[in-house]
């Protein structure tokens, strides 16, 4: 069995950071340096990137503001329920704070944590841990804090500010902006814990959400699972047709899609196969179904059409055509136009 790629991200998660690397005097390209992430792909509302290049941009982030204290901390602070579309809105739609951190952990490969997060009882109090282990070593305190941020965030939008926390845990030595946690906690973190928590009251947790939508909750479940799926199964195959059809086009090669996505060419098409598919299969699947769409509805010349494809001559395109549709580019043309 296929071990599960890593869900692809929203472009927008990372245009906050870009924001706040701004705010700190940072130039966008010095973020995106060695991301392959450009300026056209920022301005698409809907690019995704893979965790590769979110976590280059992360340490390009890290590396420029190197004496910030509590950077990821920070950071974390501005993202609200709004940063995370249709994820965001589920949550906000909740019936109850435990049902809103259910939804978010079913569905949380579509918000910016790395953390793996649970949720737990003890003592009359509703729990939501974080634990660090799947992140890289040296990005792990630095993304611990972000996650924590961003939930004290939700935490707090969700309930209008009206739901406090009671306790926090936190492992390891208090740092020295511990202050910090406590400020925007409103309680003192436990450090050297067993674990990294924020804590709620049970009947806090189970209080109606000002916000709760029953006509909404169904709709937006179902576009978080249909939004989870698209991202999960589509996998490289899907980053990579979408980078054919994007800005690299349908004469884009291996080699330049494997750079856009900061791979090596012999890596991009072994996890190309671990997928059961092929850089060729991708091209000739959507060279396929672009041809038969221009062909059906416009008057654009065979050899423009084919150089549109990428290919070199028309006769190659009438073969290749002729072998997806047996018939050729004309004849499939007159057809459909008898058919019409």
């Amino acid at each position: 069995m296929r071990k599960q790629e890593p869900t692809l991200h929203p472009i927008a998660i990372s245009q906050v950071m870009i924001n706040f690397a701004a705010s700190h005097g940072i130039a966008e390209n010095i973020c995106l340096n060695g991301t392959t992430i450009t300026r056209e792909d920022l301005q698409d509302g809907e690019a995704l990137i893979t965790r590769a290049q979110e976590i280059r941009l992360i340490e390009n982030l890290i590396q420029a503001i190197p004496e910030e204290p509590a950077l990821g901390f920070k950071l974390g602070l501005q993202y609200n329920v709004s940063t995370f579309g249709v994820w965001g809105f589920a949550l906000r739609t909740s019936r109850t704070l435990r049902d809103a951190a259910n939804t978010a952990l079913r569905y949380l490969p579509l918000s910016t944590a790395y953390c793996r997060m649970y949720t737990f009882e003890e003592d009359g109090c509703f729990g939501i841990g974080l634990d660090p282990e799947p992140i890289p070593s040296h990005l792990s305190q630095f993304l611990l804090e972000r996650d924590l941020a961003t939930g004290i965030n939700l935490l707090k939008e969700l309930s209008l500010s009206g739901l406090s926390i009671c306790a926090a845990e936190l492992q390891g030595s208090p740092p020295d902006y511990a202050e910090l946690f406590t400020d925007t906690m409103g309680v003192a973190p436990r450090f050297q814990s067993s674990r990294n928590a924020m804590l709620v009251s049970a009947e806090a947790a189970d209080q109606p959400l000002p916000t709760f939508s029953p006509r909404l909750v169904r709709m937006l479940d179902d576009q978080c699972r249909i939004q989870l799926e698209q991202r999960q199964t589509s996998g490289l195959t899907g980053l990579v047709r979408q980078q054919v059809l994007g800005s690299l086009g349908l004469v884009s090669t291996l080699d330049e899609v494997a750079s856009k996505l900061a791979m090596s060419p012999r890596s991009l098409r072994r996890k190309l196969e671990q997928e059961g598919s092929s850089f060729r299969a991708i091209v000739e699947e959507e060279r396929r179904q672009t041809a038969t769409q221009i062909l059906s509805g416009s008057e654009m010349k065979l050899d423009e059409l084919a150089i549109h494809l990428g290919y070199t001559d028309t006769a190659s395109f009438t073969r290749a055509f002729r072998r997806w549709m047996g018939v050729s580019p004309g004849e499939y043309r007159r057809q459909n136009q008898h058919s019409s």
